[in-house]
């Protein structure tokens, strides 16, 4: 059993992976065997559209055929059990790094002859934690754009998967050194101290429960 979290952002110990870490640490208390991966630390493009991964004579069949930084990292994901993803939410989606890397990891999967039916033959199960500043009422028009992606790896890798959203998230050290005044201070410090807690512990038990599945 082994879980491997992908962490979208550009921090290593903020918000989506501090949630990650917890999710992780779930997944090990269910037996599984962790590790996390920092999109951020590698040197990796999108798909370019090749193709090389419907060609009728491809040796690697649902596997993107790039040699990159994030080669490996999509290797070891085919390996493993559960799949925790986190991202910020950056103009109402994931990352840039985050999109990439779902390019590369889902278009090798989805065949040209059935699209309902992925190449990939074993079971994944998985997570997307999305972390951001903006308050709950706000999610309604992001909904149902970030609903896609655990739908999309739930049909493409055969495993349950869900989500959880995680809302007003404490940006800034120090908030009076930018220029962000619709944002109270004081309300995202209650928010860290009261709120995130509870995310935190979600999140574990998300990573619990999608290790025991397996």
């Amino acid at each position: 059993m082994h879980a491997i979290a992908i962490n979208g952002s550009p921090r290593k110990n903020h918000n989506t992976a501090t949630i990650l870490k917890h999710a992780l640490d779930g997944a090990a208390s269910a037996g599984a065997t962790t590790e996390t991966v920092h999109l951020y630390d590698l040197n990796y493009k999108g798909c370019t559209s090749c193709f090389a991964c419907k060609r009728k004579d491809t040796k690697n069949p649902g596997r993107c055929a790039m040699k990159d930084d994030l080669t490996p990292v999509l290797e070891k994901i085919m390996n493993s059990d559960v799949l925790l993803l986190g991202s910020p939410i950056y103009l109402a989606d994931v990352t840039g790094e985050m999109r990439s890397f779902i390019e590369r990891l889902i278009f090798p999967i989805i065949s040209y002859d059935d699209y309902n039916k992925p190449v990939f033959s074993g079971k994944i199960s998985s997570a997307f934690f999305f972390t951001m500043n903006v308050p709950q009422e706000i999610f309604q028009y992001y909904r149902e754009f970030l609903e896609s992606h655990p739908k999309t790896l739930e049909r493409t890798l055969h495993g349950s998967s869900e989500y959880l959203p995680v809302f007003d998230t404490y940006q800034f050290n120090d908030y009076s050194k930018y220029a962000a005044a619709m944002f109270n201070e004081t309300h995202k410090a209650k928010v860290k101290a009261e709120q995130f807690p509870k995310d935190c512990a979600a999140a574990f038990e998300i990573g619990k429960r999608l290790a025991q599945k397996e």
